[in-house]
């Protein structure tokens, strides 16, 4: 299991069985019978215990997510509007918040849930640069490390990567936010922090979330 399959499965697995603040105001009362969703919601953390995460669809996985926020509600019709909206898994979770807030049933306990996952794949990617100093040291490396970090932005961002002599990450560094086609460099800032890293070598990364160049 990769990585970051592994941390999802942890994070899935301890936070299910955990009550969260919950968004449906029909969790505080009572059922004297367990609502139909519950079996639907037993087989699908079976199915990720058995077969792990690519046994389920994204709309599942976003099922499994939101479980905890809403503890009181059968979750499929949501997970699958959201699917809808933003088109996979990974755009609804690193979509910005204030479009997530837009989609009719979606609470603030249920995207600070959502957001959680896109923080954890981050900080899953900057995990294995810490722990593998030589992650960086192929194209497609990097090119891998960057999708985690920026890849569903709404703005534009201007990123460093500052490498060793080694090709060894020495600090990633957001060095500006622009709008949604615009973002400034400063050349003298690049070159001053550079030296201030004593890095040999630097990698800047930018992209265009309008997807013109």
């Amino acid at each position: 299991m990769q990585p970051g399959a592994a941390l999802l499965a942890a994070y899935l697995s301890t936070h299910s069985a955990m009550p969260a603040k919950s968004d449906d105001p029909s969790s505080s009362s009572g059922f004297s019978e367990a609502p139909h969703y519950h079996g639907h919601r037993e087989r699908l953390r079976d199915r990720f215990r058995e077969a792990g995460a690519d046994a389920l669809s994204d709309y599942e996985l976003l099922e499994m997510v939101l479980f905890r926020a809403l503890p009181r509600r059968d979750v499929k019709p949501l997970a699958k509007a959201l699917i809808a909206k933003f088109g996979s898994f990974a755009e609804v979770v690193h979509a910005p918040e204030l479009r997530l807030k837009e989609v009719s049933g979606l609470g603030d306990s249920a995207i600070t849930e959502i957001k959680l996952i896109a923080a954890t794949a981050s900080r899953v990617a900057k995990g294995q640069i810490s722990k593998e100093k030589t992650v960086l040291s192929s194209w497609s490396n990097v090119i891998e490390y960057c999708r985690a970090a920026m890849a569903f932005a709404d703005k534009e961002q201007f990123r460093i990567l500052f490498l060793d002599k080694r090709n060894q990450l020495i600090a990633d560094e957001l060095q500006q936010i622009g709008t949604v086609d615009h973002t400034p460099v400063y050349p003298r800032e690049v070159v001053k922090r550079a030296l201030e890293l004593s890095a040999t070598a630097i990698i800047l990364v930018h992209n265009h979330p309008t997807m013109v160049c």
